[in-house]
């Protein structure tokens, strides 16, 4: 798995074939990851079938495949496997699936469903700029029927709203802050959800930047590709790695930090852009981008972050994005809302099921509200004042299965700052 995309082997049908067979018989030793996703379940059960008993020779194409569609990246079993590199085994599942997943591609093309998922800047435009009738559009069964034709996303799946003014036109058109005494300065990676959805997750961000005297910026950026590399895109995945790179890297250059508030935005920047894009643009900007709350607990630490906080928020119940889990940088989200004073947060490790695309789709739709169930029925159970994670997705999942609206970390310290009313409840 240390081949490159740009190396013809990794695109070998025969050679991706027998990494698949050669990492199914390691993890049929192992099992540690027995019940983790729906995608080890499949792979067990095939080799546990009995023509097969145990003999991953014996395994196939269709095999294969239904291991790779039953896999949505919530980049787990990585941290998970004792066997990922520098071990000898150098096991790397996660990619395996997206080599797989991007040879399928370029034997058979993209999907009409995969092709639409992934133009999230253009379905973005569209729906903020026709805002009402959009909203509208999401909520009518009519509606939700032609969507699930088009997109293959289920009418059942609750999706997020379009906001009739982007973060980007507000960014632009509020007054540039004045700071005194700062000398951080941050480009803001608002991330598409952010923009075309839940502008108020930007403007809270701004808001404890600046509180925290950091001068913020918005250079010019795109989506970061992941709905692209979920179907498979690995070009269409590249172009938009190199449209971001060369947006960011000028403002590193200038000692610009790069913070976002999506830890799957934040993962593609950090993890993947690296084994996309080669140079040292995409080193410099990778070794740069921080998750907004990590970014805020790094102030803490070196004694910079405002702890002047004007009131508790009571029980937060957090959920944490398997993206951020992916990301080993620790609980800073959770961290940074127990800095308030009169604040507890319950912390809840469960999968949302529903990173990137997957969950969206009707083929799996069941299937992710059975695998988020634990979650829900945690989020359920807190009786917490706030509800809160970092992904907007899972947001969603929760919200689906719960009737409770999550807020981003950010937003509970910005409501302890003063900075914004209480919403979410």
């Amino acid at each position: 798995m240390a081949l490159g995309i740009d190396n013809k082997d990794f695109w070998d049908t025969p050679k991706v074939e027998a990494e698949f067979k050669r990492v199914f018989d390691i993890c049929n030793g192992c099992r540690r990851c027995y019940n983790l996703c729906p995608s080890f379940n499949d792979m067990f059960a095939r080799l546990d079938s009995e023509p097969v008993d145990g003999d991953a020779e014996k395994l196939g194409a269709t095999d294969f495949r239904s291991v790779t569609d039953l896999c949505y990246q919530c980049k787990l079993c990585f941290n998970h496997c004792p066997y990922t590199p520098p071990h000898r085994w150098e096991i790397d599942f996660p990619r395996l699936m997206l080599r797989a997943k991007a040879t399928q591609v370029k034997r058979e093309g993209i999907p009409l469903h995969d092709r639409m998922l992934g133009k999230v800047d253009l379905m973005g435009r569209i729906g903020t700029y026709s805002a009402p009738l959009s909203n509208w559009a999401i909520r009518n069964p009519v509606g939700r029927w032609l969507l699930e034709k088009l997109c293959g996303i289920h009418r059942n799946r609750l999706l997020p709203e379009y906001a009739s003014e982007t973060f980007r036109r507000w960014f632009d058109r509020r007054p540039r802050a004045q700071l005194s005494g700062g000398d951080r300065k941050a480009v803001l990676f608002y991330t598409c959800n952010v923009n075309f959805n839940d502008p108020a997750v930007g403007k809270a961000c701004v808001r404890v930047l600046e509180k925290n005297r950091v001068h913020v910026q918005c250079p010019e950026q795109r989506c970061c590709g992941m709905p692209f590399l979920d179907g498979g895109d690995i070009e269409a995945t590249r172009a938009s790695a190199r449209a971001n790179i060369e947006s960011l890297y000028s403002w590193v250059r200038e000692g610009y930090d790069v913070v976002i508030p999506g830890p799957t935005c934040s993962y593609m920047l950090k993890r993947e852009y690296p084994t996309l894009v080669d140079g040292e643009k995409v080193r410099a900007v990778a070794a740069r981008t921080y998750d907004i709350c990590e970014y805020l607990m790094g102030l803490h630490r070196d004694g910079k972050l405002d702890t002047g906080f004007v009131r508790g928020v009571g029980q937060v119940a957090y959920q944490i994005p398997c993206h951020l889990r992916a990301q080993n940088i620790g609980y800073k989200s959770r961290d940074l809302m127990e800095l308030v004073p009169n604040t507890t947060v319950r912390l809840i490790e469960k999968c949302s099921a529903i990173d990137g695309t997957w969950g969206l789709k009707e083929k799996y739709y069941d299937l992710s509200r059975k695998v988020a169930e634990p979650l829900v029925r945690e989020i359920r159970e807190s009786r917490a004042d706030f509800t809160a994670s970092d992904c907007p997705l899972a947001g969603l999942q929760i919200q689906e299965g719960s009737g409770k609206r999550t807020l981003h970390p950010v937003q509970v310290v910005a409501i302890a700052y003063g900075l914004e009313e209480e919403r979410g409840r």
